[in-house]
């Protein structure tokens, strides 16, 4: 945390004292539809961490958080390169052209990285991109070279531009996606998702839209071609708050239902998912750091309209190709310091508390939300904690990685929640948490034999607050006695953070403490669990939240 004045510490506590209790009431039997596990998706820039050591490790972790199947999608799968990574940098080498300029395809490094995923029962969102040096139009220069503090847009390299040959291109995804039928077998392949680039509405395509809607058609249709069951989607657009990016998503939503296609000379192109993304916006504000979760549901809010205003796909799933507090993982807050809450628990409670809203903007716009991709991995041999967007550091999870723990416990319908100190959704929307009180409020489920109710005490501002009393009041609870679970993410449980702060901060960490500090990155108990009796429904907890943390209740009966 930054320094603060006295002054903007006692007035963040006089804020809070008058917030200083919330009454939650979660009625079981009011059922607001099925509980997605949209939750359940996970994406990287770096996709040859996937089969490297502390990769490896969180992919298992990840795969165990719940018995749906978790996704996962990178970019880079098609760059050309020997599979050494870097920042925002990877490759596989799948494509190349010897002396006569004849393709040759190399499919062993996408085969390790898929292989990992399949094998812990994960389900690729395979990425169809980026452009092979040997058919891009502007090959040189192709690897960049990037870290934080360098211009950003030196990533933009050759491949982010379109194919010297669109058959070749086209032969290209039909090789893969058979290669990847005849290794996984087609019935595998029938439940990932494939789409085809990524935010082609800013640099990464150095092309037209409609040069896009081009890359799109071929693409797809060599992947019908290979598996025609297998489903496809785009155009992973970014930030549908902005105008501009708004008419790319609608024009490329036109493209597909009445255009003309560019591979087969048809009218439209097939579409059985719909991607963009969605990003917060935080900020130094008066020393201290400031997030803003308005801007990201704007985006996602104006691609759900977009969506929901072609009737021919308003019930097509959506994917939030990457959905996320801010837009560079890789930018450490060491030079970025409003990066700062990535280590601590504002990155956990702001987590919680946008993944539950999301289900809400779709009941709002009535579409079908799928998935959103929290775009957090873990980046390997780097410092201890140097303030990356990522779940883990070093093999260590982060807070943030709990909260998806708690959302993999939850299954079965979605359930009423009311609450006094809720921020309305009109207002997260537009103005955020940073003009008003913090917003503390649950999202809960519930399944044939348990119950599932996350609570968090969010702010945008990371300041110093007193903790909120609650009075979590649970109604229509089919039986007469439950036992109780009570999870918590703070500065004391589920927080590797704060104890390697204990520990003095140590780059070099010893075998105990490592083991110390990988057992404080799991999620922790607040106290033992217990059985309780219900009456006439209902059972009353008590218990103080403190800002910024996040709760988990579980209830479980016979």
């Amino acid at each position: 945390m930054l320094l603060l004045t006295a002054g903007m510490v006692i007035a963040a506590l006089q804020n809070s004292a008058a917030q200083s209790s919330s009454t939650i009431t979660v009625d079981l039997a009011s059922q607001k539809g099925s509980l997605k596990p949209i939750w359940g998706f996970f994406g990287y820039d770096e996709p040859n961490y996937t089969y490297m050591k502390d990769g490896r490790k969180l992919l298992s972790e990840l795969a165990a958080l719940s018995p749906v199947p978790v996704y996962v999608r990178v970019h880079s799968l098609l760059c050309t390169g020997n599979g050494e990574p870097a920042l925002k940098w990877g490759s596989t080498n799948a494509y190349t052209e010897d002396k006569n300029g004849n393709p040759v395809y190399d499919w062993h490094i996408i085969d390790s990285i898929f292989d990992t995923f399949v094998q812990r029962g994960m389900k690729p969102i395979a990425e169809i991109g980026f452009m092979p040096e040997a058919l891009s139009t502007h090959p040189q220069p192709y690897k960049h070279e990037w870290k934080p503090g360098v211009d950003y847009a030196r990533i933009y390299t050759g491949w982010a531009y379109p194919p010297k040959d669109y058959d070749k291109w086209h032969e290209l995804v039909y090789q893969w996606v058979k290669h990847c039928v005849q290794r996984y077998g087609e019935k595998e392949v029938n439940t990932w998702w494939w789409e085809v680039w990524n935010e082609p509405n800013i640099s990464y395509w150095k092309a037209t839209p409609e040069e896009y809607c081009k890359l799109y058609d071929y693409a797809v249709d060599a992947v019908k071609k290979a598996c025609p069951h297998t489903r496809v989607g785009g155009p992973t657009t970014t930030g549908p708050g902005w105008d501009k990016a708004n008419d790319f998503l609608k024009n490329f939503l036109q493209h597909c239902d009445t255009g003309k296609n560019f591979a087969t000379g048809k009218i439209g192109s097939p579409l059985e998912y719909i991607s963009f993304h969605a990003k917060g916006s935080p900020k130094i504000e008066a020393g201290h750091v400031r997030m803003n979760m308005a801007t990201q549901f704007n985006d996602i809010y104006k691609g759900f309209q977009t969506v929901a205003s072609f009737a021919v796909y308003k019930k097509l799933p959506i994917i939030i190709g990457e959905c996320d507090p801010e837009g560079c993982a890789a930018c450490s807050m060491q030079l970025s310091p409003q990066n700062a809450y990535r280590n601590g628990t504002m990155y956990s409670s702001y987590t919680a508390a946008s993944f539950a809203r999301i289900y809400d903007l779709a009941d709002e716009t009535g579409v079908n939300i799928e998935g959103a991709v929290s775009w957090s991995f873990e980046f390997e041999n780097q410092r201890w904690f140097d303030g990356f967007r990522d779940l883990a550091t070093n093999g260590i999870d982060k807070p943030v990685l709990n909260v998806f723990r708690m959302l993999g416990m939850m299954s079965g319908n979605r359930v009423l929640v009311s609450c006094n100190t809720n921020i309305p959704l009109d207002t997260l929307r537009t103005r955020g948490v940073h003009d008003t009180l913090a917003d503390i409020n649950a999202f809960a489920s519930i399944d044939k034999h348990t119950a599932g109710i996350m609570l968090w005490n969010y702010h945008d501002d990371d300041l110093p607050a007193a903790a909120t009393f609650i009075n979590l009041q649970l109604a229509s609870l089919p039986v007469k006695k439950v036992l109780v679970h009570h999870y918590r993410i703070d500065s004391e449980r589920s927080n590797s953070y704060e104890l390697w702060k204990k520990m003095g901060g140590p780059q070099e960490v010893s075998t105990a403490q490592y083991l110390q500090l990988e057992a404080a990155g799991q999620l922790q108990l607040i106290d033992t669990p217990s059985w309780m009796n219900v009456n006439d429904g209902k059972l009353v907890l008590k218990f103080s939240l403190p800002r910024q943390a996040v709760s988990f209740i579980r209830l479980s009966w016979q």
